[in-house]
């Protein structure tokens, strides 16, 4: 008898070898237009799970809700059903002000500020994408004609604490290009684990804004980022069949 993931409520049968993960669970429905005969397998918690194909090969995109520990748990759950390549399609703030709202970053390596990643293993292993899947994802941005940036990006647990502005500080500092939560942990336990791992971020943040300014700052700011979100979904999809 197949077992059943106690969290994303799936089987092996149903859980193809190719996966995007999100972190919002209605970002699953827009990323699936995307695909032929998209189809909602699961869902529970904030796992939503729709299958469908791409350049015929089947494809599954998976949100993991906000954070290391979520994300964490649906890699390993995933990979138990016999996934084999994950991209994260996320979004991310701008560390660098040439990263504008709309752009995309296609990640090489990510600075581990988060606390999941390091319950695996020792802040000193890096995390680092799959080089042949990063290439795919900056070649499939050339192809669709979509900017984008290569290089590191930072994660970290949480938008609140009291040293924000000097973190960002430090970091922009450093050459990292942008923010998120929960790239880090999973290239680092995908590697881990086995898995050839990639990151496309969405930038919706203008470096030195917070969201609501950012944002503003632009009329058309709601389509922009809707736009970028469905490219670098796009972008995802054609990596990874791309290279499978």
């Amino acid at each position: 008898m197949l077992t059943m993931m106690p969290h994303l409520a799936v089987t092996p049968d149903d859980i193809p070898a190719l996966a995007i993960v999100c972190g919002e669970p209605n970002r699953v429905n827009r990323l699936a237009v995307l695909l032929e005969q998209p189809k909602l397998i699961a869902e529970n918690r904030e796992y939503r799970i729709m299958r469908g194909t791409f350049a015929g090969q089947p494809v599954v995109i998976c949100s993991t809700g906000i954070g290391a520990p979520s994300a964490l748990i649906a890699l390993e759950e995933l990979r138990q059903c016999g996934v084999e390549k994950i991209i994260r399609v996320g979004s991310a703030g701008a560390l660098q002000p040439n990263i504008n709202l709309g752009e995309l970053v296609v990640v090489e390596a990510a600075v581990r500020d988060d606390g999941g990643s390091k319950a695996y293993v020792d802040a000193a292993y890096p995390a680092s994408a799959d080089p042949s899947l990063q290439l795919a994802l900056a070649k499939a941005c050339q192809q669709i004609e979509q900017s984008y940036h290569c290089g590191i990006v930072r994660s970290h647990d949480s938008f609140y604490t009291d040293q924000e502005d000097q973190l960002c500080e430090f970091w922009h500092q450093k050459g990292v290009l942008a923010a998120d939560m929960e790239t880090a942990a999973l290239l680092t336990v995908g590697r881990l684990r086995g898995l050839k791992m990639g990151a496309i971020l969405n930038n919706v943040v203008l470096y030195q804004a917070d969201v609501q300014e950012g944002v503003s700052q632009y009329v058309d700011a709601d389509t922009l980022l809707m736009n970028a979100e469905k490219q670098a979904g796009r972008a995802a999809l054609i990596a990874l069949t791309a290279t499978h």
